[in-house]
């Protein structure tokens, strides 16, 4: 089996990810992650997680056999096999696909064209259940907070190396999720200046 891809931010960051997600998610369900990468993120969750199944994809198809040879190595029983996913197709997953709880994406925004922020919010109202949400994380600008020299000096570097990239306004993230019927129902400062932000249906409370 090949070893799989691995990622220090993502290994650095996924137990803080999982006690805000052991807060805000239910005791169980079933849970879609958008832009799995190496399939760390979803493999600790998964482990800690035990009463949530979780299907992990990613539009970059050599990320799945990391994902797969994560799954197999940790012996992940409730981790379907990952899924190639693209957020900009207009189909994400067949029209018989139930609903999932909880739709996960990290790190994302900032190194892919505004479009996928659009994008993700439509798909996440067609694939989510009436009271699920949809969980972003990330680096993000906000009117009202300071933003980090270390993320000003990361937003320059993101742009340099493609002017489509960069740190995302949370504000004008929530335009877009407002145009599709989602709202912004909590807000979580996270480290290395991270926010994670949990959407939800404008006529539901979490």
């Amino acid at each position: 089996m090949n070893e799989p891809a691995f990622s220090p931010a993502a290994d650095r960051n996924k137990q803080p990810i999982l006690e805000v997600l052991q807060q805000v998610l239910p005791a169980q369900g079933h849970a879609l992650e958008i832009a799995s990468g190496t399939g760390q993120h979803v493999a600790w969750f998964a482990q800690h997680l035990t009463h949530w199944t979780w299907q992990p994809t990613d539009a970059d198809a050599p990320a799945l056999n990391s994902i797969d040879a994560r799954i197999a190595q940790g012996r992940l029983a409730n981790v379907h096999a990952p899924l190639l996913l693209d957020v900009l197709s207009p189909v994400w997953l067949p029209a018989n696909t139930p609903p999932f709880d909880a739709i996960y994406c990290a790190n994302m925004l900032h190194i892919a064209p505004w479009a996928t922020c659009e994008a993700l919010m439509h798909g996440a109202v067609r694939h989510l259940a009436s009271s699920g949400m949809l969980i972003t994380y990330g680096p993000y600008l906000e009117d009202e907070v300071a933003t980090s020299p270390g993320n000003l000096g990361f937003d320059r570097d993101l742009r340099l190396q493609n002017p489509s990239w960069g740190i995302r306004r949370r504000e004008d993230v929530e335009l877009e999720a407002g145009k599709v019927g989602l709202r912004l129902a909590q807000r979580f400062a996270m480290p290395a200046n991270n926010l994670l932000l949990v959407w939800t249906r404008t006529s539901t409370t979490v």
